[in-house]
C-alpha cells in the first residue's frame, strides 16, 4: 500500500509521460513477454570448490509485472494502445485479456474509425447476425496477411492461450456481442453492413448528386469498400469506394418505403433539401440533393416573394393603414387567397442539370404531398430539410465539374 501510494503521488504528468513511453515501446515490438509472465525459478548452477561440488540455489527474485502498476496507470496505458496493441496485449495473460476486450476501450476506436459510416441500421444488422448464430463465418482467417492477419488471428480468444497460463486451463471466447467483436468483424470485411453511397457506380452521370443504400464490406489492404446495390431484377457491385463517399443513413427509412416529410410547411426559397426518387415503383429510392427555388411568376425579391409569405400580411398592413376602404380590403383578400394557393406549391431545383432539362425542376404540393411522378420521369417521394452545415457542405464538395445534360 505504501509503495502504491508513493507511485500515485508522482502525479498525472509523470504517469502520462510514463504511459506514453510504454505504449511507444510496446507498439515498436520491444515488449518482452516474460516481463508479464509468472516468474520462473532460476536454474541450478554447479560450483566446483576443489574436490567438492556444491549445488547452490540462487535466490529467487520476482520480476516486475505490468499488473503491479496502480489501477489508474494501467488503465491509462491500455487506453492509449492501438487496436493491434490491445489484441497483442490480450495474449499475455488472462487478467490482461479480460481488460483488453472491455467495451469502454473499444468504444473509442469504433467511434474514431467507424462512427461516420455506422448508424442504427448497421447496429441492428449486427444484432441480427448475433441472434442468427452466424458469427462463426464472419472472421475466416484465410488469406489474411500483414497487420490484419495478426489482428484477426487474435479473435476469438478461444483460439489461443496466453503464454503464461497452463495448458490444462480452459480458455474463454470473446463474447460475440462485445464491441471488440464488432470492430474486428468490420475490419476483416466479413461483416457486410448497411450504409449509403454518394454518386453510386463510380460517379455515373445518371446518379450525380444522389445517395443510395447499399451493403458494404471493408478491404483493409486497400482501405476501400465494396458495395452491393439491389435494384429491381439485377444486383450491382461496385469496387474501390473511398471513405468520403460513404455516410450512415440520416433517417431510419428503408429504401423501399416512402419517407414521412415533416418539413413541408417550413420550406422556402434557398433551403437545401434531399428528396427520395426512384426510376419505377419496383426500384428502391435514392436520396437526391436539391434547392428550393422561386415560382415562375416570382421575381425573387424578398419583399414581394410569393413563395415565402402566405399573403395575410397584406391584409394586416391594409387594415392598419388610415383611410382604407372596404373595397380595398376585399380586393386584398382575393389577392391573399391567390397567394395562399400559390405558396402551397414548392419548386425544387436540381441545378446539376442544364436549364430546360426534364430533370432540372419538379413541383410538389406542400399541403398534400405523397409520391408523385410517372414511369417516364420517375417518382418523387419524401423530403428531408438539411439544417446542418456539414451536410450541405458535403453535397457541394460532390458537385460535378460540368453541368449534366
Amino acid at each position: 500500500m505504501r509503495s502504491e501510494g508513493r507511485m500515485l503521488s508522482l502525479g498525472p504528468r509523470f504517469w502520462g509521460e510514463f504511459s506514453s513511453f510504454l505504449v511507444s515501446w510496446f507498439n515498436k515490438g520491444r515488449f518482452v513477454v516474460s516481463l508479464f509472465q509468472v516468474p520462473v525459478k532460476m536454474p541450478l548452477k554447479k560450483v566446483n570448490l576443489g574436490s567438492r561440488v556444491q549445488e547452490i540455489v540462487e535466490e529467487e527474485e520476482e520480476e516486475p509485472s505490468l499488473l503491479d502498476l496502480p489501477e489508474l496507470a494501467l488503465e491509462r496505458i491500455l487506453e492509449r494502445l492501438s487496436p493491434a496493441g490491445l489484441c497483442s496485449m490480450a495474449g499475455v495473460c488472462s487478467s490482461l485479456r479480460d481488460r483488453c476486450r472491455s467495451d469502454h476501450l473499444w468504444e473509442k476506436h469504433l467511434k474514431q474509425k467507424w462512427g461516420r459510416v455506422i448508424g442504427e441500421s448497421a447496429y441492428k444488422e449486427w444484432q441480427w447476425h448475433i441472434a442468427s448464430s452466424k458469427m462463426s463465418s464472419l472472421l475466416d482467417q484465410r488469406n489474411q496477411k500483414g497487420f490484419m492477419g495478426s489482428l484477426i488471428s487474435m479473435w476469438p480468444f478461444c483460439w489461443f492461450k496466453p503464454k503464461c497460463e497452463s495448458r490444462s486451463k480452459p480458455t474463454t471466447c470473446l463474447p460475440v456481442d462485445s464491441i471488440m467483436a464488432l470492430y474486428l468483424s468490420l475490419e476483416s470485411g466479413k461483416f457486410w453492413f448497411p450504409a449509403q453511397v454518394y454518386n453510386r457506380e463510380n460517379g455515373h452521370v445518371g446518379f450525380m448528386l444522389s445517395c443510395y443504400d447499399a451493403q458494404l464490406s471493408y478491404d483493409s489492404k486497400t482501405d476501400t469498400f465494396q458495395a452491393r446495390y439491389s435494384p429491381f431484377a439485377r444486383q450491382t457491385i461496385e469496387q474501390s469506394i473511398h471513405w468520403e463517399r460513404l455516410r450512415a443513413p440520416p433517417v431510419d427509412t428503408p429504401a423501399h418505403v416512402l419517407h414521412t416529410s415533416d418539413c413541408l410547411s417550413d420550406l422556402k426559397p434557398g433551403d437545401h433539401i434531399e428528396i427520395q426518387w426512384r426510376r419505377s415503383k419496383e426500384f428502391p429510392y435514392g436520396w437526391w440533393y436539391a434547392v428550393v427555388g422561386h415560382q415562375e411568376l416570382c421575381d425573387g425579391n424578398q419583399n414581394r416573394c410569393r413563395c415565402r409569405h402566405d399573403g395575410t400580411h397584406l391584409v394586416i398592413d391594409l387594415v392598419g393603414s388610415r383611410g382604407c376602404r372596404f373595397k380595398d380590403i376585399l380586393n386584398t383578400c382575393f389577392i391573399c387567397l391567390h397567394e395562399i394557393l400559390l405558396t402551397d406549391t414548392v419548386v425544387l431545383e436540381f441545378s446539376q442539370y442544364t436549364p430546360g432539362s426534364r430533370w432540372r425542376q419538379t413541383i410538389i404540393n406542400r399541403k398534400d404531398h405523397r409520391e408523385v411522378g410517372n414511369e417516364a420521369d420517375g417518382f418523387y417521394g419524401g423530403i428531408r430539410k438539411l439544417c446542418k452545415a456539414e451536410e450541405i457542405s458535403k453535397w457541394k464538395q460532390l458537385w460535378p465539374n460540368q453541368i449534366v445534360d
